[in-house]
């Protein structure tokens, strides 16, 4: 059995747990170290019992609490060879293990694969992970959905996919234009127009849970989300468990 919780996606903060009975991932640390601890509680996990910290990239909202948490574990921190420098330690540095995006390694029994996303960082990556037959995918941080994260994210049985922003209320939102045009633009953030599409022409029939993550806290609304989401699913007729995930708590503990 795999466990799985969101402990928080959203502008504002970035971490999910991956759970098998000998193997515990922390994907992103974009919480305290302190809210990190609850979290996991929460979801029945302790700290102490994490394995390893795989990052995605080096924006503030997936490792703000990650030098004070990797300090607390000396466990293994996973980071591209690129995102690497970019990450300021404020003392000495955890264990550090580099990879190249598109590669592929082991952490207990848990096969990894890494894959590049369109986003304006230094070299940021999706994930794959597999075990005991399932495929587990975490995709957020994109300002479009290339073929090749389509191919990688095929026949993923739990995805977490981003659902930034709406894009009428992005336009009239708060931020200033430049910044409206990053977030819009190809190395921005995913849309709920977009994912409406994604999940209509590409969702595999094969992914039983669907997780849109990475909602704007001025640009969005859950509940916006789940409707244009819930409306692609029906046209399609797919029994697909649609979840959003949100910053302020923790989804509940999936098991597959």
């Amino acid at each position: 059995m795999v466990r799985l919780c969101v402990l928080a996606s959203g502008s504002s903060g970035n971490s999910t747990l991956i759970a098998t009975e000998r193997t515990r991932l922390l994907v992103d640390a974009g919480l305290s170290a302190r809210e990190i601890e609850r979290r996991l509680g929460a979801a029945g996990e302790t700290l102490d019992r994490l394995d390893a910290i795989v990052v995605t990239h080096e924006h503030g909202d997936h490792i703000s609490g990650l030098p004070v948490l990797a300090r607390r574990l000396r466990r293994a921190v996973f980071l591209s060879e690129l995102t690497a420098p970019t990450i300021a330690w404020n003392g000495e540095p955890p264990p550090i293990e580099l990879f190249r995006a598109g590669t592929r390694w082991t952490i207990g029994d848990i096969e990894v694969s890494s894959f590049s996303v369109p986003h304006d960082a230094a070299d940021p990556v999706g994930f794959c992970f597999q075990v005991q037959g399932l495929k587990i995918a975490l995709v957020t941080d994109l300002g479009y959905i290339p073929d090749s994260i389509r191919f990688h994210i095929r026949g993923a049985h739990w995805l977490l996919l981003e659902a930034n922003h709406d894009l009428d209320m992005l336009k009239v939102g708060p931020y200033p234009w430049a910044v409206k045009q990053r977030v819009m633009g190809r190395q921005g953030h995913l849309s709920n127009e977009a994912v409406a599409r994604f999940i209509r022409h590409h969702l595999d029939p094969e992914t039983r849970i669907l997780v849109l993550g990475h909602l704007s806290e001025h640009n969005n609304h859950p509940d916006l989300v789940r409707l244009v989401a819930r409306q692609a699913l029906d046209s399609r007729g797919l029994t697909t468990r649609l979840v959003v995930a949100e910053h302020r708590q923790q989804t509940e503990v999936f098991e597959l």
